[in-house]
């Protein structure tokens, strides 16, 4: 048990590397916008609880983190992201960049798939994921609304509404979408927020 839990933390934060290092990448090449970052958020809680109850009873090291997580139905999950993707699209995705027509076409890029750094960065969790069940691997499984990934999204949320009214919308002139470092001041509160609840992951 001890040795699947340590299995699974390093593998959780190899995730989180990769996910900074394809948005930083993102960032350097003008492509991520705070809707990209909780829209990936969505994506990876969404593709983790899809594959995970798809697979893990093929896989003997699936392990659920709590005994509530065996009885948490996955429709009480679904319907909290359900809640979320419609507010994360309509709102981050449109009407928060309403008046800046390259960020709403980056939006719109990611919202159907047209973004590469976004596609990777899920493709790459999608995969793990899905490797991590055929091989037999040790994975956590968590369920309910507040997995480690659904606290992301809820604080990711919060966060970025205080964002967006509180500086990006305050200081219009340095954050714009030629504005490399207004981007990278954007993102980094939620690099940093992935980065710190993967390692105190239990």
């Amino acid at each position: 048990m001890i040795s699947t839990i340590f299995s699974g933390k390093i593998r959780d934060r190899i995730d989180a590397w990769v996910f900074t290092l394809f948005t930083v990448l993102g960032v350097y090449q003008g492509e991520v916008t705070i809707f990209y970052i909780l829209y990936f958020f969505w994506w990876n809680e969404a593709a983790i609880i899809s594959v995970d109850r798809l697979f893990y009873k093929r896989n003997p090291q699936a392990i659920f983190t709590s005994e509530e997580s065996t009885t948490t139905p996955i429709s009480r999950s679904l319907f909290v992201l359900g809640i979320y993707f419609v507010f994360i699209v309509v709102f981050f995705g449109f009407i928060a960049n309403w008046q800046n027509q390259k960020l709403l076409i980056t939006n719109l890029e990611v919202l159907f798939f047209h973004n590469w750094f976004f596609n990777l960065n899920l493709s790459f969790v999608l995969l793990e994921r899905l490797y991590r069940h055929w091989t037999n691997k040790p994975v956590l499984m968590s369920s309910g609304i507040f997995t480690v990934n659904m606290i992301v999204l809820h604080i990711s949320i919060i966060l970025s509404a205080f964002i967006l009214f509180f500086v990006v919308f305050r200081y219009p002139d340095i954050f714009t979408p030629d504005n490399l470092w207004g981007s990278v001041l954007i993102i980094t509160p939620f690099l940093l927020l992935r980065l710190v609840l993967t390692r105190i992951k239990i």
